[in-house]
C-alpha cells in the first residue's frame, strides 16, 4: 500500500467536505495481459507535485463541480486520486514504451501534460490536442498524481534534465506551460498588458510577458501580498482591487482599478488584457480595460454562469477573444523548457527564489501532510509543492 492525497464523494461528501484526504491506496501495476494499454504505460515514482489554481478551486469545491462528479459516475467509482502538476523518476514501463516514445525508459526522470487525450478525434488529428473532445485531466476526470507511485500514459511524459532546471522547478512544467500558451497566442512585444489575477499563472504570466517584450505589465489583484511579489517579478505598476467590493461585487467592473488603468495608458486601455483568476467581475475588468481592437485572454475558470453589463460594447470595441486551455502538446513544453533552461533571463531563479522562496514555507512533505497546514501554507503563498519522495 502506497500514501495518495485523494477525495471520495460518496464518503467525504463534495458539498459537506473541503480539502483533501490522506489515504493508503494499492500500489499500480502494469498487467498487460488483463489491460493491453499498459503496454504503452508506465509507473512513475513521484518526487514533488504542484498544488494548482484548479487543485485550489477543488480544495474548496468552486471548480469542476460537474466533471470531477460526472466522471467518477462514468467510471462507477466514488474515490479520485487528486493532483496533475510533478516530476519523477519511471521505475517500471510497459513492453512498447521506448520503442514508441523518444527517450522515455526506466530511469528517466519525467515531469508530463494533464490532459490525456485520445489521439483520434477531428482536434487531435489536426495537432489540436488542447482541445481533443473525448480527453481526461488528470486529478479531476482520470486519477491524478498525488501518491507515491502512479501508473500513466507514457505519451504523456516528458522526460527532464535536473542539470538544467531543477527538480522542484520541473514540477511547474504543466502550470508555466499555461502561461507559455496564453502568453504566444498573442504576440506582446513593445505592448501594453494588464494581468488580472497574480496567483502562481498570472505571475508566470509576468515573467513570460517580461521576456517576450512586452512594454508596459500591469498586475492587478486583491491580495497586496500577491502584488508586492508581482513588483518584484518585472510588472511595471501594480493596482489593487478594493477587498470590500471584491467580497460583495459579482460581476460589475471595478470602477476605480479601469480609471487607473485608463491614466496608465493615456486614456487608451491595454493592448492585452489576461484573465489568470475565474472571478465574472474580473472577465468584466478585462472587457472595460482592453482598448478598440485589443486582445482579451480567458483562462480561469470557475463552476456556474457569467453576466457581461452592456454586451454590445463587446461588438463595438472589436475585441478578439481567445480562451487558453492547458498547453499545446508537446509544442509549449519544447517552448517553456527553453525558456526555463536559459539561465540569463533569470526566470527559473525567478520562479525558485521569489515565487517558491526558495522552498521555505512551500514545500509540504507528504508525510506531514494534514488539512491544517496546508490551510495555513494556501493563505502565506501563491504556490505550493508536495514532496512526494525523494
Amino acid at each position: 500500500m502506497i500514501s495518495a492525497l485523494t477525495l471520495d464523494i460518496k464518503t467525504d461528501g463534495w458539498t459537506t467536505s473541503r480539502g483533501f484526504i490522506k489515504r493508503q491506496i494499492a500500489m499500480p501495476e502494469l498487467d498487460e495481459t488483463n489491460n493491453p494499454v499498459d503496454a504503452l504505460s508506465v509507473i512513475v515514482k513521484v518526487k514533488y507535485a504542484g498544488m494548482c489554481g484548479s487543485d485550489r478551486g477543488i480544495w474548496t469545491r468552486v471548480a469542476f463541480t460537474e466533471m470531477f462528479a460526472g466522471a467518477l459516475a462514468k467510471q462507477n467509482k466514488t474515490l479520485r486520486i487528486l493532483g496533475h502538476e510533478f516530476v519523477g523518476e519511471v521505475v517500471a514501463a510497459g513492453s512498447l514504451v521506448e520503442s514508441t516514445y523518444y527517450d522515455i525508459h526506466i530511469g528517466s526522470n519525467v515531469s508530463g501534460d494533464s490532459h490525456v487525450t485520445c489521439g483520434k478525434c477531428y482536434q487531435c488529428r489536426l495537432g489540436e490536442e488542447e482541445v481533443c473532445q473525448d480527453q481526461a485531466i488528470l486529478g479531476i476526470s482520470t486519477d491524478g498524481i498525488y501518491a507515491e507511485y502512479v501508473k500513466i500514459p507514457a505519451k504523456n511524459l516528458w522526460a527532464v534534465d535536473f542539470n538544467r532546471i531543477r527538480p522542484e522547478i520541473c514540477a511547474l512544467f504543466d502550470p508555466f506551460g499555461n502561461a507559455v500558451h496564453a502568453l504566444t497566442k498573442v504576440d506582446v512585444r513593445g505592448a501594453r498588458v494588464a494581468i488580472f489575477g497574480a496567483g502562481q499563472i498570472g505571475m508566470f504570466a509576468i515573467l513570460l510577458a517580461r521576456h517576450f517584450g512586452a512594454s508596459k505589465i500591469i498586475a492587478v489583484d486583491v491580495n497586496p501580498a500577491n502584488l508586492a511579489l508581482a513588483k518584484q517579478l518585472g510588472a511595471h505598476e501594480t493596482i489593487q482591487i478594493d477587498p470590500s467590493l471584491a467580497k460583495t461585487n459579482l460581476y460589475d467592473a471595478d470602477a476605480g482599478v479601469i480609471k487607473k488603468i485608463q491614466e496608465l495608458t493615456y486614456d487608451k486601455g491595454v493592448d492585452v488584457s489576461l484573465e489568470m483568476a475565474g472571478f465574472n467581475s474580473s472577465v468584466n475588468n478585462c472587457i472595460e480595460a482592453t482598448r478598440f481592437g485589443g486582445q482579451i485572454i480567458l483562462f480561469g475558470i470557475k463552476d456556474g454562469d457569467f453576466t457581461i453589463p452592456h454586451f454590445s460594447r463587446m461588438i463595438v470595441k472589436g475585441f478578439t477573444l481567445h480562451n487558453i486551455i492547458g498547453r499545446q502538446i508537446f509544442k509549449t513544453w519544447q517552448i517553456a523548457q527553453r525558456v526555463l533552461s536559459d539561465k540569463t533571463n533569470g526566470i527559473q531563479d525567478a520562479m525558485w527564489n521569489v515565487i517558491m522562496k526558495q522552498g521555505n514555507g512551500t514545500i509540504i512533505p507528504l508525510s506531514e501532510f494534514s488539512s491544517e497546514l496546508v490551510e495555513a501554507k494556501m493563505n502565506e503563498h501563491p504556490k505550493l509543492v508536495f514532496a512526494i519522495q525523494k
